[in-house]
């Protein structure tokens, strides 16, 4: 409803917009382009997500012969002997009891406690893709998937983008992705400003738009923009569920402590998804549910399995991974062997005439079985996939060096 889906719509209209501009790479291509029609494109976001939402979710109420009670819901009751108490939007009360309960309130945007943040208009990943005006200028607090992938969105749009950065560009992943994705990001005229530590904001009375003060080198610059985008991460929307009365425990940040069976420490109240704190995937989601159905249903005592779970963030290109980093396969007492193979060297990166990216496996020097796969390639989430079989195989580099692979496909990267 407001993430996974309307952000890649719009990613992929400013994708299309995008290649317009750059069809030039290509001899004999020439095009042009209009502005963006801002209040259209968010409008065919909307159409989309509600089509979508009503094919795969909310018509399935009726198939299944489900019972839909809209309202806010509170757990009452006692750790023994806990219940649902739901006010409708009508205001009539309700109380619910079952066998067990699954709390599925997924997560919501973060802003962390910068000096003046509450005082200004800032967007977070869900309010920009509601605009209906491309901002003429805009400063983006953060360096994950979401600010990547909303910093392209909006410089492909027509914004000047300056990004604000605490470390580097995916941190969590592989060194070369931030090198990579800087050039890309350069190349757009996106400016980012890495090891840039936030400490207040405020609107400028003469433009009405944002200032940023930051410490960069340490040294104090000024960072200024129409709109601020905060995007900074999320965190599980968990308050005012009333869990500590009926014994459900939570963490640091509100989350919903599940063992891996997806437990809470209620052993009739179960958790999936966002709320629990674990990776922010739809995917995820929809397997903790599947999982959690077995678990208190069928006592099939099924548990989560995150070794090979597949990352991909939706920039262009794509950063996309599965399994170790080359700095976690160290962690882990595993000595790696790691081939980082340039697109330059990739024919089908060749004929795109787009060799910006590369690809990182990282392989266990004892035994050559590949433990880890990063991507930064156009659709490298297709590799990430292919990686899920290839870790969950067990393959060896050789193994997979001696494997059949399309000619002029991004997969024969893989093997060479």
């Amino acid at each position: 409803n407001v993430g996974c889906v309307p952000s890649k719509a719009l990613l992929a209209a400013a994708e299309a917009r995008h290649v317009t501009l750059d069809s030039g790479r290509f001899p004999g291509i020439n095009t042009s382009q209009g502005p963006v029609d801002m209040p259209g494109l968010i409008e065919g976001k909307r159409d989309l997500v509600e089509s979508m939402r009503s094919k795969k979710y909310v018509d399935l109420i009726a198939d299944y012969g489900w019972e839909l009670l809209r309202g806010n819901a509170v757990f009452a009751g006692s750790q023994d002997d806990p219940v649902l108490e739901i006010t409708g939007v009508d205001g009539v009360r309700d109380t619910v009891r079952s066998a067990h309960y699954l709390v599925a309130t997924g997560s919501a945007p973060w802003a962390p406690p910068i000096q003046g943040l509450a005082d200004i208009d800032y967007l977070t990943s869900t309010t920009a893709m509601e605009l209906e005006e491309v901002p003429e200028s805009l400063l983006v607090l953060g360096g994950g998937y979401v600010a990547l992938e909303q910093a392209q969105l909006f410089a492909r749009l027509g914004s000047k983008v300056t990004m604000l950065v605490r470390s580097r560009l995916a941190s969590a992943e592989e060194p070369e992705a931030d090198r990579t994705l800087m050039g890309v990001l350069a190349d757009e005229g996106i400016d980012v400003v890495r090891q840039a530590a936030v400490s207040c904001v405020r609107t400028d009375p003469a433009t009405g738009g944002i200032t940023a003060t930051a410490t960069v080198s340490g040294g104090e610059r000024e960072f200024g923009a129409a709109k601020l985008l905060v995007a900074t991460g999320r965190r599980p929307v968990t308050e005012g569920l009333n869990l500590a009365a009926v014994g459900v425990k939570t963490g640091e940040s509100g989350e919903i402590l599940v063992n891996n069976r997806l437990n809470s420490s209620n052993e009739r109240i179960w958790a999936a998804g966002d709320v629990t704190g674990h990776r922010e995937f739809v995917y995820v989601a929809a397997a903790h549910g599947s999982l959690v159905v077995e678990n208190a249903f069928n006592q099939s005592g099924r548990e989560v399995d995150y070794r090979h779970l597949p990352r991909v963030t939706f920039t262009s290109p794509a950063l996309a991974a599965v399994g170790m980093t080359d700095r976690q396969a160290n962690e882990a007492g595993i000595r790696c062997e790691c081939r980082v193979l340039p697109l330059e060297y990739v024919p089908r990166a060749l004929v795109n005439r787009d060799t910006r990216g590369f690809i990182k496996i990282v392989s266990d020097a004892a035994t050559g079985r590949i433990v880890g796969i990063t991507a930064v390639a156009k659709d490298a989430g297709e590799l990430a996939a292919a990686g899920v079989y290839i870790l969950e195989a067990g393959m060896t580099v050789e193994q997979l060096a001696n494997l059949w692979s399309p000619y002029l496909t991004l997969a024969e990267a893989l093997k060479l």
